[in-house]
């Protein structure tokens, strides 16, 4: 099985014990705060199956009508998890405003406490696992589905912090308004990560690191050719692209620019992970013999 597909079922069997222990804090409690807490959750297990079906999706090899692969459904995935991050916000929104006009005393606070508290510890840890190994195996919908329970973590700390506010003052009301701004750091949060995948999504460019380091493999493993230019680079999941021309001396065999070419594409694929390669040989023409020179 593929390693992404094992963290984001992980990632599902996590959400469901996280929900369960959140859902068991908020009735403990009743707390308005805590559920929104909760119901956030809710949004976490439906996005771990987006995840492990975006994940499935992109792994599958290129076919007739996708030859490019199907890397992009990982972006278009985290786009759709974003979007349920802001349903999210919404919802919680809806029940703080009911909490504001009918608000009402917490019950049993210092174990709905306790028990909220182990799922933050879980999320915490689970959170810096998605994170960590969605940019080593750049899947974008691991990533996407670390910063949205690290974001959880935070609302969190901000339920348990205000949840003992209410406690301590009696202010009762105290608990609507943890839950509203709870909402606001979710919708934040949502708009963050839409924004981060729709840039996949429009086949952004490779980091400058790595098309610096692109640039210097081209220069020196093409060195009987004239030049490299049109370098153009985009991510896409684990995949990516790469395209550029290179100008030979009209005098080369079809054979030794081939032979350039292989060698190329070898120390590109040894060096960048899922490297997809297209070289357009050009002959010289007007072209002065300076060396190898990426543009």
């Amino acid at each position: 099985m593929d390693r992404s597909l094992k963290i984001a079922l992980g990632s599902f069997a996590v959400s469901l014990a996280v929900l369960a222990i959140k859902y068991a804090a908020y009735w403990m409690t009743g707390s308005v705060a805590l559920f929104s807490d909760a119901l956030e959750s809710i949004i976490n297990v439906v996005t771990a199956l987006a995840v492990i079906v975006a994940v499935k999706i992109a792994s599958r090899p290129p076919d007739e009508q996708h030859p490019y692969g199907h890397h992009k459904a990982e972006y278009l995935s985290a786009v759709v998890v974003g979007a349920m991050i802001v349903g999210a916000a919404v919802a919680i929104l809806h029940e703080a405003y009911n909490g504001f006009l009918a608000p009402k005393a917490i019950e049993a606070p210092m174990i709905g406490l306790a028990v909220s508290g182990v799922a933050t510890l879980i999320n915490i840890g689970w959170s810096y696992v998605l994170i960590r190994q969605g940019r080593r195996y750049r899947s974008a919908s691991l990533v996407a589905d670390g910063k949205h329970l690290l974001a959880d973590v935070v609302t969190s700390r901000g339920v348990l912090v205000g949840v003992v506010l209410v406690v301590f003052t009696g202010i009762v009301v105290l608990d609507a308004g943890i839950a509203a701004l709870v909402a606001l750091h979710v919708l934040w949060s949502g708009w963050g990560v839409i924004r981060e995948s729709a840039s996949g999504l429009l086949d952004e460019a490779a980091p400058a690191e790595e098309v610096a380091l692109i640039k210097s493999i081209i220069s020196q493993n093409a060195t009987d050719a004239i030049e490299a230019h049109a370098l153009r680079t985009r991510h896409a999941g684990v995949a990516t692209f790469i395209d550029f021309h290179l100008v030979v001396s009209t005098e080369m065999t079809v054979g030794i620019a081939h032979d350039i070419c292989d060698r190329v594409e070898a120390a590109l694929k040894k060096a960048i992970e899922g490297a997809i390669i297209t070289i357009h040989v050009e002959p010289e023409n007007k072209a002065k013999h300076t060396g190898i020179v990426v543009i």
